[in-house]
Formats: structure tokens, sequence, C-alpha cells
């Protein structure tokens, strides 16, 4: 199932209303006359004229005035402004669709804490159907079976066809909330927003005293961090999971490629984005999704998501590129590993020079400016990059650190981008073991989607172009 979502309303014929409230995102950042960078993806922006004091009023919490509709909607289309809709939705407009496979004691859990919801179980197949089926009649709500297993989302389309309210939420059987309404109640408030497709709450691991809860409660795949935003290919919060998902039902069309056992919830939601779709993160609300049973489990979990990643490449590209980032900042960091720190302080001047020059006439302090951004771009992406390669090449820099003349090198890598896990967390040395098995088994499953599908894609950087020339890092003057 391939279909595109339908298209959103234009952002021109949807202003924020006179009267919203809305706030800044607290990683934006006002500096010099008219800039102001942050957003998803993060941007240097200049504002037009006489809006920074507009911006300013915002910027700790303030109400779109009359003539500011269409600026409050640029800002928030990218990702630099939010809204706030204090209004609770009627969760009477929701239809909750929970799929499931045999896993009884999960689902008479989960339905004890949706009481008073409109819930659909979807029985995807269970070999024991009659004690799915007695357990949605005690709980009383409706049950959908499927008669062969069609995988998550074959399932939740099934619940999305078999159910017609204006939202739907999907909910995992092993996700837990402590107040269904609230959470609902919360997430649909964002509805209010016309262009908003889909979105999600904090997905937290859940209560338990062994290793593998202890780790999730911290390093959970499903967590995408404690800051609200936009859910933007490249951005900050590049994807949201689909354990615990409300979306708006004239949005998401054809549903879920049910050809795809793991990663159709990101193919998803970057349909929804390519629609013209916002699909926000609510890191506000907070829902709790238990680790696996067993260490085997735990381990395939980790390895299914990384052979996901060529399936989602063939369908989005570089989107799924390991690595990314523009050609002078890789060639800067990698000449730091080779003992060669020189070139890239070079090339971190050469590139301040370049967008001083370019940045002259529209700064008051071109310093500021440029700092801001080469800060951030080049000399802050020395950990991403290290962590974007040992997610998915750990064990090639594991390999490489056998040779004498690479183990320095390859240890260094490894060391940083192991422990940039930790860069808002406190080190504990019980979960080193664990964050070295969860980035292993992903980079085996990347392997093992690369070969199972013949191609590279989820496994080759993406070098973007820089206007910096290669004459300007040598100091090579135009040819006359």
């Amino acid at each position: 199932m391939t279909d595109l979502s339908p298209l959103a309303p234009s952002p021109t014929a949807a202003p924020i209303p006179a009267g919203t409230s809305v706030v800044f995102d607290e990683e934006a950042k006002f500096f010099d006359r008219d800039f102001i960078a942050g957003g998803s993806p993060w941007r240097l922006l200049k504002l037009p004229g006489g809006s920074r004091s507009v911006a300013e009023r915002w910027q700790d919490g303030g109400t779109v005035r009359s003539g500011e509709e269409r600026f409050a909607r640029t800002l928030i289309q990218q990702g630099l402004l939010h809204p706030i809709f204090p209004t609770r939705h009627d969760v009477d407009d929701i239809d909750v669709v929970v799929p499931v496979r045999d896993d009884v004691a999960s689902l008479r859990e989960l339905l004890g804490q949706l009481h008073g919801l409109h819930v659909t179980v979807v029985d995807d197949g269970s070999l024991n159907p009659l004690a799915i089926a007695e357990c949605a009649r005690r709980f009383d709500v409706a049950l959908i079976r499927l008669e062969v297993n069609r995988g998550p989302g074959g399932a939740r389309n099934a619940g999305v066809a078999g159910t017609e309210r204006p939202l739907v939420c999907f909910l995992d059987v092993d996700v837990a909330l402590d107040d269904a309404r609230d959470v609902l109640e919360r997430l649909g408030a964002q509805f209010q927003d016309p262009l908003v497709g889909a979105c999600a709450p904090r997905i937290r691991g859940g209560a338990g005293s062994s290793t593998r809860d202890r780790f999730e409660r911290r390093f959970s795949p499903l967590d995408m961090g404690g800051h609200d935003g936009l859910v933007v290919p490249g951005g900050p919060i590049a994807y949201v999971p689909s354990a615990c998902l409300l979306v708006r039902r004239s949005a998401v069309g054809a549903g879920f490629d049910d050809r795809m056992r793991t990663g159709e919830d990101v193919d998803l939601v970057w349909r929804l984005h390519d629609q013209g779709w916002l699909v926000r993160y609510v890191a506000s609300v907070v829902v709790t999704h238990r680790a696996r049973g067993t260490w085997r489990r735990w381990w395939s979990q980790r390895v299914d998501y990384g052979v996901s990643s060529s399936e989602l490449a063939a369908r989005h590209g570089e989107r799924m590129a390991p690595v990314r980032s523009d050609v002078w900042t890789l060639v800067a960091w990698s000449s730091v590993l080779l003992g060669k720190p020189m070139i890239g302080a070079r090339i971190v001047r050469v590139t301040r020079e370049h967008l001083r020059v370019r940045l002259s006439d529209q700064s008051d302090d071109v310093r500021e400016a440029t700092d801001k951004v080469v800060g951030r771009a080049m000399i802050g992406a020395g950990g991403p990059l290290a962590r974007a390669i040992v997610r998915t090449f750990g064990l090639g820099l594991v390999a490489c650190a056998l040779h004498p003349r690479l183990r320095r090198r390859a240890l260094l890598v490894f060391a940083i981008g192991t422990a940039w896990r930790w860069r808002h967390e406190r080190l504990h040395l019980r979960d080193l073991p664990l964050a070295v098995a969860d980035d292993a088994a992903y980079g085996v499953g990347v392997a093992k989607g690369a070969w199972r599908t013949r191609s590279w894609a989820a496994l080759t950087p993406r070098i973007s172009k820089s206007s910096v020339r290669v004459r300007d890092v040598l100091g090579l003057s135009r040819a006359n």
C-alpha cells in the first residue's frame, strides 16, 4: 500500500487565528538585529523588517494579534514557534485502535486503562482467537478479527477501516497510560490547528527493576526526548513511533504500508510531512512502553529496526543516510582525527570569513552571526558525527581497531560515539554493555537489510556540497 496521503490545506489558507497563544521553541535564540536561529531543521533566519518586536513579544509566551496571523503561521511551519491550545479535546471524537496477537495478558491490562473510551481491538491472526474475543467482550469493546496475520501496519489499517470518528489513536498493546483520557484530551487539542495531521506523546521505558528495564527508561528507542517540536525528516525530531500515535483520519489516506513489518510508522510520518501536514511531538504528555521480556527479543527488536532502514531508504532515499555532513565539516574533523588539527582550524576560519562576507550587509554584528552558525554546523558536529558512525558502523570500527595503525583512531571514534548517549544523562557503568549491544544490533540489522534488498542506500553517507571552494581553503586568489 503506497498511495500518498491527501494534501494538507495550504498554509496561506490557514493562518493562525488572532488570539491564539504562542511561545517560541525553547531552542530558538535571538541575536543581532534581525536574526533568529533554531527550528526544524535548524536554520539561521532573517526576520522581515519590523517583525523583531513581534517575535520578541512571543518569546516567553504571548498571543497573536490582528495582522500577525500569517507571520505566526510562517514561524510555526518552520518549527520556531508553537501554538498553545489550552482547550482539551472531546474524546468522543477519537477511536482507539489496539492491534494484538495472542498477548491476552497485556491486552487485559491495557483495556482496563482505556475504560470509557471508544476502543477497537484488532486481532491480527492470533493462534487463540477465543481468548482475545473473550477479553474484548469482558471490557465491552469492538473487535475486528483478521484470519491471517497482516503485521502491525495492516492491523492498524483494518482498525481505521472499521471505525469512523475524525481522529484515530493507535496504541500498541504493551503501552501503559496512567490517565488515558487526559492523554487523548491533551494530544487531541493539537488538532485545533487544521494543518496538524498527527501527533505523538513522549514514550518512556516502563517500570521494572531488571537491567533491560533500567536501560530502557534512560535510552528507549521510542523516546524522542524531552523537548516539544515539529517532526521533520533530518530535524532534531526526525520521526515518532506509532506505539502511541494520534492521527487525523482525513490526513492518513491509505494509511500504513502493510508490506512493511517494521519502519511502517516512520514511512507514514514522512508521507504526511511530504503532503504538507504537520506532525507534532508533545513531550509534556508521557506514556510508557515496557522493554522486551527476554534478551533474545530485545536483540531482535533492535536488529529489526536496522533491517527496516533499507526498506525506508528505497522509499525515502537520502533521508535514511547513516551519516550526514557537508564536505568541509567532514574534512575538518577527519583532519583532527588524523592528527592534523591545523587543517581543521584553517577550514573553520575560512568558512567563518566566507559567511561574514555574505552577511556583511545584513547584520550589525557579523561576528556573532557567523560564530553561531559555524559553531553549530562545524565545531559542534564532532559528537553527532561520531555517534552516527558508531550507530551504524560500530562493528566496522571494532574491526579497524584490530589493525595497529588504525587502532587508536578507531577506538577514539568508538568511545566518543558511544559516550555521546550520555551528553544529557548521568553515566552509569552498568548501561555501557547494553549501549554497545544496542548499537551492534542496529548495525547488524542495517547490514542484513542491505543484503536482503541488494541495496547500499542505507549504508551510504550523504555528503552535501559547500559554497566554500577548494581554492578558498588553499588560500589561492581568483585568477585575473
